[in-house]
């Protein structure tokens, strides 16, 4: 299986290296990043890494398996204070979130390598990991195989599989299962999804339900730290719903129904949150197209007398939630799987998303059953639900402690990964003892 990979990746990159190549140079996020994830200049940047282990490798792939982490890397810290922690991301915008969250907590900063045998061999070499933890999902064949090599340990923290996932892994099973197999530990959220991991083949002594690591993320404090109104230029006697981390679709979806919620709510404002905060600029002309005043908020706009503030920056939103009555989860009026609820849940604030959560399945049906949460079905139900609540303060404080009673309903995750890691830790497994 390796070695079809392989030929088909040098395959691939012969036929469309060119066209890759032309992208990289016009393309500054490309351009600046991929010879960091080439190895250029690893060396230097590790050279003050201390020597004796034990070191901790964490990978998350972008900004939601950045925060996911969050409480997991902040106990990490307080239960292993003399361990190495260094932490890769795949994406930009999930490096720049990490260093703005977890500067505190992480010792080193790395890149995460491109999935090409000499530069994977190249970071293996010189990171010399004794403990790798993946955050939910990235699984690269050439790098898993080459831990597999050096004996190190991999977990899988926060794992999950969606009904759309483990379709697409069972038919490649004879391709995944490999990948999942070299894992020491596949710790999953639920047993639903540690009965589809074994259900594909793999070791049930491998797989463990620990439990959701964003309950956790959500029950410490905002991931991108403590905002207020006045950050933000809105007065504190102001209306104000969130949409965040909309896709294309659910914008102009998102200014309809505001646009339509003024004839009630006039001085109310919309913090449009877009999960790709590049599309700012556009959004922007969308919105003043509406007949709406916006402000950017990477411009330094503020919300004190504009009826949209858009947030295109990066790390805001999760702090911003609290200070909304009503929040929108977006990804999920279009088939994009949606986004996690519990960032506004955690702020006591209704939560509505619509039928696409697959990706957050049991987090929104919980949050549903609680008492938290509604599912909206369209635009329509949308603006219908979002009246409702707006006008009913009584029915949001109610739906805002239905949610903090399941957050604390479901703490606990973030101490049972600890202890697993504990146990590797001291189990003589690593290239170096833990002085715990």
């Amino acid at each position: 299986m390796l070695i079809l990979y392989n030929v088909l990746q040098l395959l691939a990159l012969i036929v469309v290296g060119p066209l890759l190549f032309v992208k990289v140079i016009l393309t500054a996020k490309y351009r600046q990043r991929l010879p960091q994830r080439l190895g250029v200049g690893l060396e230097r940047q590790l050279a003050a890494c201390p020597e004796l282990p034990p070191r901790i490798w964490i990978h998350a792939l972008s900004v939601g398996e950045v925060a996911s982490s969050y409480a997991l890397v902040k106990a990490l810290r307080v239960a292993f204070p003399d361990v190495t922690l260094l932490f890769s991301t795949t994406t930009a915008a999930g490096a720049a979130f990490a260093k703005s969250t977890l500067g505190n907590q992480v010792d080193f900063f790395i890149p995460f390598p491109v999935d090409m045998w000499p530069c994977v061999a190249k970071f293996l070499d010189y990171v010399d990991p004794d403990l790798f933890l993946l955050v939910e999902t990235d699984f690269w064949p050439n790098f898993l195989h080459g831990l597999r090599n050096r004996e190190v340990p991999t977990v899988l923290v926060n794992g999950r599989i969606s009904c759309r996932s483990f379709a697409r892994y069972h038919r490649w099973r004879f391709f995944f299962r490999p990948l999942f197999e070299s894992f020491a530990a596949l710790c999953m959220q639920t047993g639903e999804d540690g009965k589809r991991m074994v259900d594909l083949g793999v070791s049930a002594q491998s797989v463990r339900a620990l439990g959701n690591l964003k309950y956790e993320a959500a029950g410490v404090e905002p991931v991108g730290g403590e905002v207020c109104r006045d950050d933000f230029g809105i007065p504190v006697d102001r209306l104000v719903w969130a949409a965040g981390s909309t896709h294309g679709g659910e914008d102009e979806m998102a200014l309809r129904v505001h646009q339509r919620l003024l004839a009630d709510f006039p001085e109310l404002l919309l913090l449009l949150a877009p999960r790709q905060v590049d599309r700012g600029g556009g959004l922007a002309s969308l919105a003043e197209a509406e007949g709406l005043a916006v402000a950017q908020r990477s411009l330094g706009g503020g919300g004190l007398s504009v009826s949209v503030l858009l947030l295109d920056t990066i790390g805001e939103l999760s702090g911003a939630y609290h200070f909304c009555e009503v929040a929108f989860v977006g990804g999920s009026l279009v088939a994009e799987g949606g986004h996690n609820p519990l960032e506004p849940a955690a702020f006591a604030r209704p939560v509505l998303f619509g039928p696409h959560m697959e990706d957050f399945l049991e987090v929104s049906r919980d949050l549903v059953l609680a008492g938290g949460a509604l599912e909206v079905a369209d635009e329509e139900d949308l603006y219908q639900r979002l009246r409702g609540l707006l006008a009913d303060k009584k029915l949001r404080q109610q739906m805002g402690e239905n949610s903090l009673a399941l957050l604390a309903k479901e703490q606990g995750a973030t101490d049972r990964h600890v202890e697993l890691i504990r146990t590797l830790l001291l189990s003589g497994r690593l290239k170096g003892d833990s002085d715990e």
